[in-house]
């Protein structure tokens, strides 16, 4: 069992390792060492801390 990071909430876990998953598929090297499927090592890498999200650099949208 892969436990995620204390402060990542359940969504922010999975949604990242999601993300990091499709990298590790179009051949993106992997952080941690390989030998598992690429959804696997994906959680692997965001619960090492290997892999974070960007904070967004664009202020939110304003409604017109």
């Amino acid at each position: 069992m892969i436990t995620r990071p204390s402060g990542t909430s359940g969504f922010t876990f999975s949604r990242l390792s999601a993300l990091r998953a499709a990298q590790l598929m179009r051949g993106c090297v992997a952080r941690v060492p390989a030998g598992h499927k690429h959804t696997v090592t994906a959680q692997l890498e965001v619960a090492a801390g290997k892999v974070q999200a960007l904070e967004d650099t664009f202020p939110p949208s304003e409604a017109i």
